[in-house]
C-alpha cells in the first residue's frame, strides 16, 4: 500500500508541475490573443475593442491572478472556453480524445501481437534466415518516418489497389466495419516503429533469459519446451518488454500529429495544431494538460505493473 500511495502522490505532484509550466510557457508565446481574434484582413483592430475583449477574457489581470483563477478552475474540472469560438474546451477534447486513444491502442495491440511472437521466433532461430530477414525489416520500420509510411500506404492501398478509403473516420456505432477499416491504416502506420522496438527488445530479452541456470535446469528435467518458453523465459522477459512499450507510447502520441494529418483523422493532435495557430490559450493549455496527465497516468500504471511482474520493485 505504501508503494502505491507514494507513486500516486508523485504522479499528482507531476500533474501540478506540468499544469504550472504549461500555463507559464503559453503566456510567453508572442502575440496578443485578443488582438488576433479581432484582426481581419490584415486591418489593425480598434484598441478600445481589444481592451474590452482582454477584460472579458481575463487577460488584463496579472499573471499571478490568472494562474490562481486557472488553477481553481482546473480543480473543478473546468478547462475554460475556446477563445476562437467560445466552445467548451473540455467538450471539444472529449470529442477528439477517444479517437486518438483508440488509434494508439490499436497501434499498440498490433505491435504486441506482431513484435512479441516475432522476437521469440527470431531468438529461437538465432542466426538463421528468419532472424536476419526480421532484423532487416525491423531496421527499415525504424528508419522510415511515419509521414513517409503513411503516404506510401495511401498510394498503395487506397489509390492503387482501392482496398480502403484514403482517410477519414466514422463512428463505430454507425458503421463498425467501415470504422475499423478506416482505423487500420493509421494504426499500422504509427505501430510499425513500435513493432520494431518490441521485436528487438523481445529478442534480446529472450536470448538473455534463456541463458539462465533455471532455464537449463527446466530443460534438463524434461519440462516441455512450450512450457519452458512461456512460463520460464517469456514471463521473466516481460519487464523490459513492458518498459520499451511504455517508453514508446509517448512517441506514438507525438506521431499521431502527422498521421492524423496524412489520413485526415479527427484526433486530438489536429485540435492542438489548430489551437496553436490561433493562439487559443485555453485550448492549447487544455490539450497539453490532458496529454501530460495521460502520460503521467501511463507511467503510474507501468510502475504498478512492475510491482506485479517483479515483487522486488515494491521494496525499491
Amino acid at each position: 500500500m505504501g508503494f502505491v500511495l507514494k507513486r500516486v502522490a508523485t504522479s499528482l505532484a507531476l500533474i501540478w508541475l506540468v499544469a504550472s509550466i504549461v500555463f507559464l510557457v503559453i503566456r510567453l508565446v508572442p502575440g496578443d490573443p485578443a488582438e488576433m481574434l479581432l484582426s481581419q484582413g490584415g486591418v489593425a483592430p480598434d484598441p478600445a475593442a481589444v481592451a474590452a475583449l482582454r477584460e472579458q477574457l481575463g487577460l488584463d489581470r496579472s499573471v499571478g491572478a490568472q494562474y490562481l483563477l486557472n488553477f481553481r478552475q482546473l480543480l473543478h474540472g473546468d478547462l475554460g472556453q475556446s477563445l476562437e469560438d467560445e466552445s467548451s474546451v473540455a467538450a471539444d477534447i472529449g470529442q477528439r480524445l477517444p479517437r486518438t486513444l483508440e488509434l494508439i491502442g490499436a497501434a499498440t495491440i498490433f505491435a504486441v501481437l506482431l513484435g512479441v511472437p516475432g522476437g521469440m521466433l527470431a531468438a529461437l532461430r538465432r542466426g538463421g534466415g528468419i532472424d536476419r530477414v526480421a532484423a532487416v525489416l525491423a531496421a527499415l520500420a525504424l528508419a522510415l518516418p511515419v509521414f513517409v509510411t503513411g503516404t506510401l500506404m495511401v498510394l498503395l492501398f487506397a489509390q492503387t489497389l482501392h482496398w480502403v478509403p484514403a482517410g477519414g473516420s466514422v463512428d463505430f456505432a454507425a458503421d463498425p466495419g467501415r470504422h475499423l477499416l478506416l482505423l487500420a491504416m493509421p494504426a499500422i502506420t504509427i505501430g510499425l516503429g513500435l513493432t520494431a522496438s518490441v521485436f528487438r527488445m523481445t529478442r534480446a530479452a529472450v536470448l538473455d533469459v534463456s541463458q539462465h541456470d533455471y532455464v537449463r535446469t527446466a530443460h534438463a528435467k524434461g519440462v516441455r519446451s512450450g512450457r519452458v518458453w512461456l512460463h520460464h523465459i517469456l514471463r521473466n522477459a516481460l519487464t523490459p518488454i513492458v518498459t520499451v512499450i511504455a517508453l514508446n507510447l509517448g512517441t506514438l502520441l507525438g506521431g499521431t500529429v502527422l498521421v492524423e494529418y496524412v489520413f485526415n483523422y479527427p484526433g486530438i493532435s489536429g485540435l492542438l495544431v489548430d489551437a496553436v495557430n490561433a493562439r487559443d490559450y485555453p485550448m492549447v493549455q487544455g490539450v497539453v494538460l490532458v496529454i501530460s496527465i495521460l502520460l503521467v497516468l501511463l507511467n503510474l500504471g507501468v510502475d504498478l505493473l512492475y510491482a506485479v511482474l517483479d515483487p522486488r520493485v515494491r521494496h525499491a
